[in-house]
């Protein structure tokens, strides 16, 4: 027999769905996921079936997807089926296979949840997939968030077989004669997690043959030990980081103070991904020269004087620039609106967010772009140049926001404006001027 009270009753201590729910399988037509599906429908559960053809494996491939439609079809249930092209992919985004099937496997499942009205993902991970998980982190390197092993619930994603051990599975598939297929690269160490199930947990499994029971409390302990230092980080966060214009500051000083320091400053920096290598690169920098810079794939981290300033990645100042030909009327910069005005009075006006300019020597198409090394230009009431570098230190611009920093320029190269901090000498408004650009830039 199945165990069916049992997997009823883990939906309900962990939440999992409500009996009315619509839940969408995913099933690979391995042992796990057969089980999952069985087990689904003897619960008298309102579920569907979802497959990925991942063409990997040629005809095993073609056999999978055979076998769970027609498993669908016997439980009577609707099936989804999808082909993904995963090599190609995994090439055109510069991923491993395995990332660019996990990538293509969950972007589609959420696709047909949405579109379909399902209320969760089931996904047949159990214990001894959480012990890999947990392994795997360790030796990649983690947190304390990283020990807590697969969640049952994350989002829409649930997993209902995480109370089962692989060996668990693999019995009651025997003992109630399942048919399944079985996945030839499943035997293969070529990939780590394979790697760890072949090699490295049978070796645990000798010094300890409760292992699975064993990691089910250190996951639960874990847990726990996770909450409490994530609410020691709230805090943290709350009183060391400042929020300014989209940017985080955190004093120098107040890093050095942290105790353990090493711990918090990573899950500080943990919601912009920094690896744990890169956080103590910056911790033995802080004392060094200002603007040593340190990225994540989505955030750069400056080290300013005597704060660290953490700032979203943007488009490059080549990928930026903008043309502004002499009929616009309104350029957006980011969500700033940059509006443009033609007149004959040769009116000037004291104001940073105004440029008022001598029309005749405008050469249109204009272009807006932002700071680049090298740039120079002729701030007004001076009659020599000066580098936009020296000039933006001048005015303490923090080193990161320097190529955020957007410059007019004009149709021959030379600069304009430095939007919002200072125009060109050059192309000021003189007593011979006869027409006059106006632009202003507006907060929105």
């Amino acid at each position: 027999m199945l165990p069916v009270n049992s997997f009823v009753d883990y939906i309900k201590k962990n939440s999992l769905f409500t009996p009315e729910d619509k839940i969408l399988l995913a099933v690979s037509g391995g042992k796990d996921s057969v089980l999952m599906a069985q087990l689904f429908k003897l619960a008298g559960f309102n579920f569907s079936i979802a497959h990925c053809n991942f063409n990997l494996r040629g005809d095993e491939s073609q056999r999978d997807e055979a076998f769970v439609k027609l498993l669908a079809a016997i439980l009577e249930v609707p099936f989804y089926v999808n082909h993904f092209e995963t090599k190609s992919f995994a090439k055109e985004h510069q991923l491993s296979t395995q990332m660019a099937a996990r990538t293509l496997r969950y972007n589609w499942f959420e696709e047909v949840r949405t579109q379909y009205k399902y209320h969760y993902i089931a996904v047949a991970h159990h214990q001894n997939d959480s012990i890999e998980t947990l392994l795997l982190n360790l030796t990649r390197g983690t947190g304390i968030s990283g020990m807590h092993g697969i969640l049952p619930k994350r989002g829409y994603l649930i997993r209902p077989l995480l109370f089962l051990s692989r060996q668990q599975i693999d019995d009651l598939v025997n003992e109630n004669h399942i048919d399944f297929v079985e996945d030839s690269s499943n035997q293969s160490d070529n990939y780590a997690r394979n790697s760890i199930r072949l090699n490295v947990v049978p070796v645990l499994k000798e010094l300890n043959p409760s292992l699975e029971e064993t990691f089910v409390q250190n996951f639960i302990r874990f847990a726990e030990t996770e909450m409490v230092l994530q609410n020691v980080i709230a805090q943290t966060r709350s009183s060391l980081c400042e929020n300014r214009n989209g940017d985080i500051y955190i004093s120098i000083d107040k890093i050095n103070l942290l105790q353990p320091q090493r711990l918090l400053f990573f899950e500080l920096l943990k919601p912009y991904h920094f690896a744990s290598a890169v956080v103590e690169e910056i911790l033995q920098s802080l004392t060094k020269q200002s603007g040593t810079l340190f990225y994540s794939h989505t955030h750069c981290l400056t080290i300013d004087r005597s704060e660290v300033i953490i700032s979203p990645l943007r488009e490059s100042a080549h990928t930026a620039n903008r043309f502004i030909h002499s009929d616009d009327e309104a350029i957006w910069i980011g969500s700033q609106r940059m509006i443009m005005t033609h007149t004959s009075s040769t009116y000037f006006e004291s104001n940073l967010n105004k440029l008022f300019v001598d029309s005749d020597q405008l050469i249109f198409p204009l272009v807006l772009r932002f700071w680049q090394d090298g740039d120079r230009f002729m701030p007004l009431g001076m009659q020599h140049h000066k580098k936009v570098s020296d000039f933006l230190i001048s005015q303490k611009i923090p080193i990161p926001n320097k190529s955020k920093i957007p410059l007019l320029v004009n149709g021959n190269g030379e600069i304009i404006w430095v939007v919002g901090l200072r125009q060109d000498n050059r192309y000021k408004v003189k007593a011979t001027t006869k027409k006059v650009v106006i632009f202003e830039l507006l907060n929105q």
